[in-house]
């Protein structure tokens, strides 16, 4: 870690200035204000670094859950809270993005739990798309893993503030300091560490608050971290504080402190708002240890919501006309109803329960009836709702993912992305007449985002794409519990695909060309079908004019 002025270890006041007050400086109104007190973030790690976990129990401690499930509990008295798909339950792996929203001590939280696996990473690319800032949670045994690179590259780019909390030290790992430099030599991401772990004969018994100078010791119960840890807490100087730790484990800690005082990095509040400095954290989710130090520091420094680029420029956030932006479609969370929801990232403006937006894609208006706010799968009836806040709109296949609604000028909010799949397969029916039902179901699938399917334009049957086997499991059995079919998947004679656009002339010669490899997407775009990388790179070097891409911008054309 790179040696900063000491001096810069910020005191309570001086570090949790929020960074609402640069949305505030625009003026005191009611946008402005409950603009000021939202938190719109998605916790990101790889898979079994403890994500689920670790959101468990920020909704322990903000008061939104009064008792913390785990999902790899087997003996369990109840699911965990975020993961409420069927399939979810049974594997113990959260298999799509959930909201998860509550008010604590003034603040209006956000939460978008994303999966960790692989295999559902486009979900959690768009989900990123929605938040403010971003929590990346480590193992304190694996460090840096290969999806936590994936996904911080994807918030990286977009310079979206990060936070770290490295997890399970309960359990003895890597030294402290080494996982933090490991974050700034393999990310070139500084960190300033906020807390840091006390040990005690290898034990994990508390942390020390840089900010607030105290010492947070936890009490080991048997509640297995289903409530609420007490803690008791002592000034480090304190002889409170050296009789709580003991005087080895506070001489040690004296001695860690200094260093980190002397060496470490210095606190700058610009930094972490442009995604250059993380704020760190030590703790165990799975005990509770360090989680409550964290989330008070988290809300005090993470951002507000911030202006977001448009085909008209950038919105921000206060101003008057309601706009937003569709991430993510859910069908059937209540099997009861098969209700479709379209979640949407409010980005500038107020929403009233009842009022109209225009729909850009369509250009026609539509009525907000009934949108929600969303625990999970619990849901309640929003009548208002402000920049920054995750509304869920009720619909019936008008919306899909990346569509813009505004109730003001006309404009699409661009980088919402759609990525070419790995692996493309045909879906095999056994019964016949149920053809018509497969198809609709696959139509909805896809607007959802579960599944990409291609309609060769030769007529041919239509394939599914997806970025990992897992996500086959998932369609197969979504379309058995949701749609009464029964399907099988064939290996397709394609490996491929890949978006292709460019000038008329050459567009029209390369179709006229390869029109058995051609087909078309859910929005009708062109896409072309490659049997393996070398006939696709052959079909490139002499495709003059025309553009192949692996990542589409499922708004950019129509922005552009």
């Amino acid at each position: 870690m790179a040696a900063q002025d000491d001096n810069e270890t910020p005191d309570a006041r001086a570090t949790t200035t929020d960074a609402a007050s640069a949305v505030a400086t625009h003026g005191s109104n009611e946008i402005v204000s409950e603009i000021a007190r939202r938190r719109t973030f998605a916790i990101i790690s790889h898979p079994d670094a403890g994500k689920t976990t670790l959101t468990e129990k920020l909704l322990l401690y903000g008061g939104a859950i009064h008792l913390a499930g785990s999902v790899k509990a087997r003996r369990a008295a109840r699911h965990a809270t975020s993961d409420w798909m069927k399939l979810e339950q049974e594997r113990g792996i959260s298999i799509t993005s959930s909201v998860m929203q509550f008010e604590w001590e003034g603040y209006q939280l956000n939460l978008l739990d994303t999966p960790g696996h692989q295999d559902f990473s486009e979900d959690t690319y768009r989900t990123l798309i929605a938040a403010d800032s971003a929590v990346m949670l480590l193992d304190n045994r694996k460090g840096i893993e290969e999806q936590t690179r994936k996904l911080f590259a994807v918030c990286h780019r977009r310079r979206t503030p990060m936070f770290v909390f490295v997890n399970k030290c309960d359990r003895w790992g890597e030294p402290p300091l080494k996982l933090l430099d490991d974050v700034e030599a393999e990310l070139g991401l500084a960190c300033f560490p906020v807390t840091w772990p006390i040990a005690a004969d290898t034990q994990l018994i508390g942390v020390y608050d840089r900010i607030e100078r105290a010492v947070h010791l936890f009490e080991r119960e048997g509640h297995h971290g289903q409530k609420r840890t007490r803690v008791r807490m002592a000034e480090l100087d304190s002889t409170e504080a050296r009789e709580l730790l003991g005087t080895e484990a506070h001489d040690r800690l004296i001695e860690e402190i200094t260093l980190l005082d002397a060496a470490g990095n210095g606190f700058d509040a610009g930094a972490v708002l442009e995604g250059r400095l993380a704020p760190a954290f030590f703790g165990s989710a799975l005990t509770n240890f360090g989680v409550e130090p964290f989330l008070r520091h988290f809300l005090r420094l993470a951002p507000p919501p911030g202006p977001r680029e448009s085909s008209n420029g950038l919105i921000q956030p206060e101003h008057p006309d309601l706009t937003g932006f569709v991430f993510k479609i859910q069908a059937n969370m209540d099997p009861n109803h098969r209700d479709r929801i379209a979640f949407a990232r409010l980005c500038s403006g107020k929403l009233t329960r009842g009022m109209k937006a225009k729909l850009t894609r369509t250009g026609k208006p539509m009525t907000l009836a009934a949108p929600h706010f969303f625990f999970a799968q619990d849901r309640a009836i929003a009548d208002e709702a402000y920049a920054g806040d995750v509304v869920g709109i009720p619909n019936h296949g008008t919306l899909r993912i990346g569509d813009t609604l505004t109730d003001g000028e006309e404009l699409n909010f661009v980088g919402v992305p759609s990525f070419a799949p790995e692996i493309l397969r045909r879906v095999r029916l056994p019964d016949a007449m149920k053809a018509k039902k497969l198809k609709k179901a696959l139509q909805e699938m896809a607007e959802e985002g579960v599944v990409q399917v291609f309609r060769p334009r030769d007529g041919s049957p239509a394939l599914v794409g997806v970025v990992g086997p897992l996500q086959l499991d998932v369609l197969k059995e979504r379309l058995k519990a949701e749609y009464g079919l029964e399907v099988g998947f064939d290996t397709s004679e394609f490996q491929l695909a890949r978006w292709i656009s460019g000038e008329r002339k050459d567009m029209d010669a390369f179709t006229s060309a390869n029109g058995s490899g051609l087909a078309e997407d859910l929005d009708g775009d062109l896409v072309f079908l490659a049997r393996n990388q070398f006939y696709l790179d052959y079909t490139r070097e002499r495709a003059a004019g025309v553009r192949f891409e692996d990542i589409k911008d499922v708004r950019k054309a129509e922005a552009a």
